[in-house]
């Protein structure tokens, strides 16, 4: 069983399905079998103990404020929190107590609450350690090894106690047309293209991410990332790169960017969780539940986008459904941004959290061109590589 570890996990810790849930259920299988050799006297070989380590930390440090771990590829929303705290005396890691309680136990970590896993692609995003905190998951990683849904460069964010803008979850797995709806580039927050999904796309890499890629700072974290696998059925050829600067305890700034051999339609796709109530205000869209957790989604730049929302559609198309556990689904509002472009083209955004009313944001597109955006974000000026480079927050 020795190779298992290695032919499964990414040396930062993630079983290389990159489905939360599953990650468990096979950190509980290797986990069982440490258990059984201990209770026979025996112990496993250090390399066991280090692989189950670096799972129950990315367990640890991709988790929720409220205690949930990521809801990607085929996962249910998983209440993590009892087991990490059981199990964090044990490797004697203060630091995931810490992370699990809200800071109410343990010792807080070192550095910055952000963390990038470069094999598995995933930047979690964090304003600090406690219920309310400012979370986000970007994806910029391959596609999986199994249970996977076409949905790269996915972004969720939680805020203020509740799940915000949200993956659609992995519903059930009976091949019918709702399955084929959950594991799509539709029941993600990204790009379609001229109504098309991803196709498949790597699902496993040899090396992590290069380290020009993503930057964590005190202030700011930033990671971009390419899609170039092709969507199905789509005439031609186009690639879509995202790029994302959260600027810590304040907003995040996406650019998306099209390359193009011939005239698209653009479709932009955001997800809000079932609970949120969701208002169209002019360009943007804002939640609006009083003393909640809220983001307000502002279009940033003079691209003119018609505006709609979905929520529980079943015909002609399936949209608008959120799944937070396996046979289970609801009806959440989806947001959708459509747009026509001639060619290759930027778009940005900026999404601002907030509790209660979330105030709008001025925001003015300082530049733009084939290597990055400069935006101004009320009294901060943020530039976003597309290609290289630093990202910079003043």
């Amino acid at each position: 069983l020795l190779p298992e570890m290695k032919r499964q996990i990414y040396p930062d810790g993630p079983q290389k399905e990159l489905a939360s849930h599953y990650h468990g259920a096979s950190l509980s299988s290797f986990q069982r079998y440490a258990d059984l050799f201990e209770k026979a006297g025996r112990d496993v070989p250090k390399m066991w103990y280090e692989g189950l380590e670096n799972m129950w930390n990315y367990w640890a440090y991709s988790m929720r404020p409220d205690g949930h771990g990521v809801l990607n590829n085929d996962s249910n929303l998983d209440f993590n929190r009892p087991r990490l705290l059981q199990v964090a005396p044990r490797y004697k890691r203060p630091d995931w107590a810490y992370i699990a309680s809200n800071g109410q136990e343990g010792e807080q970590p070192n550095g910055s609450p952000s963390i990038m896993f470069p094999w598995a692609g995933q930047l979690i995003m964090r304003s600090g350690w406690d219920a309310n905190a400012h979370w986000a998951m970007f994806d910029v990683g391959p596609w999986g090894i199994g249970h996977q849904h076409n949905d790269k460069l996915h972004l969720s964010v939680a805020a203020f106690g509740r799940d915000i803008l949200v993956d659609a979850g992995r519903l059930y797995y009976k091949r019918d047309k709702w399955r084929d709806f959950i594991r799509s580039t539709a029941a993600h927050n990204t790009l379609l293209i001229d109504g098309k999904v991803q196709d498949a796309d790597v699902k496993e890499v040899t090396e992590p991410l290069a380290e020009d890629v993503y930057q964590i700072t005190d202030n700011f974290d930033y990671a971009r990332g390419s899609f170039t696998a092709g969507y199905i059925d789509l005439d031609g050829k186009a690639t879509h790169t995202r790029a994302m600067v959260y600027v810590r305890n304040k907003f995040w700034v996406v650019v998306d960017r099209m390359t193009t051999d011939r005239p698209r339609s653009i479709q932009g796709l955001w997800h809000y969780h079932p609970d949120c109530t969701v208002e169209i205000d002019g360009t943007t869209v804002t939640s609006t539940d009083t003393d909640k957790g809220n983001v307000r989604i502002t279009p940033i730049g003079d691209t003119h986008w018609d505006i709609e929302m979905t929520q529980g559609q079943e015909e002609p198309f399936i949209q608008g459904w959120y799944s937070r556990e396996y046979n289970h689904k609801a009806a959440s509002p989806c947001v959708t941004y459509r747009t026509n472009i001639d060619g290759d083209a930027i778009f940005a955004w900026v999404i601002t959290p907030g509790k209660g009313i979330v105030p709008n944001v001025n925001t003015e597109l300082l530049a733009v061109d084939a290597v990055g955006v400069t935006v101004k974000v009320d009294e901060i000026t943020v530039h976003i590589p597309i290609k290289n480079g630093q990202a910079t927050v003043k």
